[in-house]
Parts: structure tokens; sequence; C-alpha cells
């Protein structure tokens, strides 16, 4: 057997080995150690997927008591529960945390999980307000943690070749981006009584008090008290693809219309068309809750000499000379390239557990993942607002 500094001098590719843990650590297996914040739906994928890679469950804390059960019975036997995650966080031999809770916890969570010597995993969007990132950048800078950001997209390979195409010059000239999320889904805003055990306060942490509404737990992110809704949910990892494919780096303006359509209730749309104006280039970005039809996401690119399309299945570039030879034709040009691919989480993490043994900068570290959710914030601002609003050189919201 090896002992847990040899995880920290091993690359971790695939399954990961069983490890001796220090004598402080208790995970069954004496693998290396972590604490899930969270073990709601996303929490529990997580949650699968370390184990399978090699790390090892030693603490889970939800404030939801069904939801901590059920990612009890996914843990090792012997597993802490808490429903404080400061106490999680004070429990000897954890590695790392893993955060997957609403939006408006990830500041205080990132903060005090830094501060207490622990890398962290934390789900997107990075931030729950504009102005949260730069004092989340600097804690984590001032730290000597490692902190990846789960954008999973930028570990993904074919997302890197096609970035590796656009550097090439392959579209020429990028004038416009344009991000699309469509899906039919019916958010569960009803106001039955919960099944078992929530403890309210602590859910609601940072955010205002307010009497217990069993929809704001249910379809938190419609509700801007503990998110940006879907703009941030979903714009953040596609406005990563534009900034990572594209070239782009920080908006200048943006606008927005939106309303509320089949999540009746909710404060956050499901169908909004946003434009944002960057430095000689205009992204797009709409999604629609309601609608089945092109389901799924999308993001595409024009060049004056080709057009990209990258969505789930993979990238493909269409040259402008072969689009007028295809329509001469009648016939749809084909692509130039394509690879077809799956939604795969498990490099994204892979690199993670790579990093807190090289202490090299992960692939989606803090800065990458504010830029990513910046856009996606002025959204919300020119939406609740009615108007216009841009940012300034500091990156401030003018």
């Amino acid at each position: 057997m090896q002992d847990r500094r040899s995880f920290l001098n091993q690359s971790v590719r695939g399954a990961v080995a069983p490890v001796i843990l220090s004598s402080l650590a208790r995970g069954a297996n004496e693998r290396p150690a972590y604490g899930l914040i969270g073990t709601g739906n996303r929490g529990r994928l997580l949650n699968g997927i370390f184990q399978k890679l090699g790390a090892e469950c030693a603490a889970l804390c939800d404030v939801y008591e069904p939801n901590l059960e059920r990612a009890k019975q996914a843990a090792p036997k012997g597993v802490r529960t808490y429903v404080d995650y400061h106490d999680l966080l004070a429990q000897r031999g954890l590695d790392f945390v893993v955060v997957a809770t609403p939006e408006h916890q990830h500041l205080p969570m990132l903060l005090a999980g830094v501060a207490a010597g622990k890398d962290v995993y934390q789900e997107k969007p990075f931030s729950h307000k504009l102005e949260q990132n730069k004092i989340m950048i600097q804690a984590v800078r001032k730290s000597n943690r490692i902190v990846q950001i789960g954008m999973q997209r930028r570990s993904m390979p074919y997302i890197t070749k096609a970035r590796d195409l656009v550097c090439q010059g392959a579209l020429g000239t990028v004038s416009q981006a344009s991000a699309s999320w469509n899906m039919l889904y019916k958010a569960p805003l009803h106001d039955a009584p919960l099944d078992g055990k929530l403890d309210w306060e602590r859910f609601l942490g940072p955010a205002p008090k307010r009497p217990l509404e069993p929809k704001r737990f249910r379809w938190w992110r419609g509700f801007w008290d503990y998110s940006g809704g879907n703009s941030t949910d979903q714009g953040a990892h596609l406005m990563d693809v534009v900034h990572s494919v594209g070239g782009f780096e920080r908006p200048l303006s943006a606008v927005c219309s939106g309303i509320v359509k089949l999540a009746a209730g909710a404060e956050a749309p499901d169908v909004f068309s946003a434009a944002l104006e960057y430095p000689g280039a205009l992204v797009t970005w709409s999604l629609n809750y309601c609608a089945a039809y092109d389901s799924d996401w999308r993001v595409k690119f024009l060049g004056d000499e080709a057009a990209m399309i990258i969505d789930r299945r993979g990238a493909r570039v269409y040259k402008n000379t072969e689009l007028r030879d295809a329509e001469r034709r009648g016939r749809a040009a084909e692509p130039v390239i394509e690879e077809k691919t799956d939604f795969d989480v498990d490099p994204h993490i892979r690199n993670f557990l790579d990093c807190i043994r090289t202490r090299k900068e992960p692939n989606c570290p803090v800065e990458i993942a504010a830029a990513a959710v910046t856009g996606p914030h002025l959204v919300n601002a020119a939406l609740r607002r009615e108007t216009k609003v841009r940012l300034n050189a500091n990156g401030e919201m003018i």
C-alpha cells in the first residue's frame, strides 16, 4: 500500500488506486478524503464520480435531511453527516471539499473552505452577484489552495480542438457568436409540504430572512435571492465556450428582454433573449425552457471565412465557399471536421485531482470562472433594470 503523500506524487489517470491517509483521516478505504457540501441531484452525481476516480467521501453536509440520507446510501460506511458546513470544515483529515449548493452560498462557503486550509471543487456559476467576483478571487489568491470551478467544458478535448482551430484562423475574423439553450422544462413551483426535515434558516444563510415557502426551496433557481436564474446557470457554461473558443474576454454592455412563461410564480425568466457587446464583436445569449424544438445547447461562431457550430455532439466548421456551393446544389454543406462526444464531467474532476497533487493551476481557475459569469450578471441587471447596462474598466457595473 502507498501512503497519503504518494497520492500527491502520483498522476490521477482513470481510477486511482487506494492509498493510505494520515492517521487524522477516517476514509473506509484510506483514500484521499473529501467532504461534500450540498447533496442534491448535482452533489450526488459529483459524489459518485469523485469516488469512482479514487477519492474517499468522508463527510456529507446538507440542510435537507432526505437529500443527506440519499447521499449517505452511496457513501462509505461510517461517513460523517452534518447540517452546518462549518462543522464539516472542522472535521480533521479532509483533503478537499466539494461545494454543490445554491449560488447564494458560494461566496461564504468558498471563503470558509480556503480559510480552513482545504482545496475546493465548487460548482458553477462562480458567484451569485458580480461584485462578489473580486472578493472570491482575492481570497483564493491569498491562500495556497487549489480551486476548480465546475465548468467541465474547459476539460473536454473537442472544445480545446475547436479553440485551436479558431486560433489558427480557420474562421477568419469572427464578428458574432450566438449561444442558445432550449428545453421543455416545467419547474416544480408549488407550496405543498416538503417530504422530510429542512433547516430553512441554514438554507437561507446570507439571503434575506423570510418565512418558509416550499416552492423557494424546490426551485431556488427561480428566485433572485438564491440564484442568477437560468442566465447565470447555463450562461456560465456557454459564455465560457464563447470566451475559450472565440477569444472573447470581457463584455462592454448588455441588453435583455425576458418573460416567465411556464414557471409561474418564479422571478427569474424561463424565456429570454440578450445581446452583449464585446470589443469588435456581438454575442447573443438566448434561452427557452418552454419549447422542445432544437432542444439542448449550441454555440455558433460567424467569421468572414467560415462558421463553426459547437454542441453536445461535437464541433463542426463550414467554410463559406462550401456553403455557397452547397446552396447552389440545393443541399447542406458537409462539415470540415466533426467529433462526436457526450456530456462527460470525469476529465474535469480528474484534472482537479491531478492539480491537488501537483499544485498546478486547474483548467478552470477562479479568474476564468469569474469572466464567464460576468456577461450573465450583466444580462440579469439589464433585464431587471429594463435598460442597457455597461461595464467600466475596473469590471464594475455602470
